[in-house]
């Protein structure tokens, strides 16, 4: 499984109406894509300096899977995160290779 990570620092200002955007909007997007197993938002708790971070994080079955999501859509949803946020976020992404995963039955 591949986990793509995208950490962003996005200003205090926007901080709320981004948050609720991500969940009602960006994200869907991204799943409706079809190639995503799952998505979680986390804010990670650091000091910061005019704003807040936020990991979020999808998962996919493999390689492939991540490859048709760059070729295919990626562009098109990072595009409208940038136009509709400019000047607001820092973002850099990360891909990791999960190499185990235990997840208990009944939680979330």
């Amino acid at each position: 499984m591949i986990l793509y990570n995208v950490t962003i620092n996005i200003d205090h200002e926007v901080q709320e109406e981004w948050l609720s955007w991500m969940k009602s909007v960006h994200v869907p997007d991204v799943m409706n894509t079809g190639l995503f197993l799952d998505s979680k938002i986390c804010r990670i708790h650091a000091e910061e300096d005019g704003g807040k971070s936020y990991s979020i994080q999808y998962l996919l079955k493999s390689w492939e899977d991540y490859n048709s999501y760059v070729n295919d859509f990626a562009e098109k949803l990072q595009k409208e995160h940038t136009e509709k946020y400019a000047n607001k976020f820092v973002a850099f992404r990360t891909l990791l290779e999960v190499e185990h995963h235990v997840k208990r039955d009944g939680l979330f």
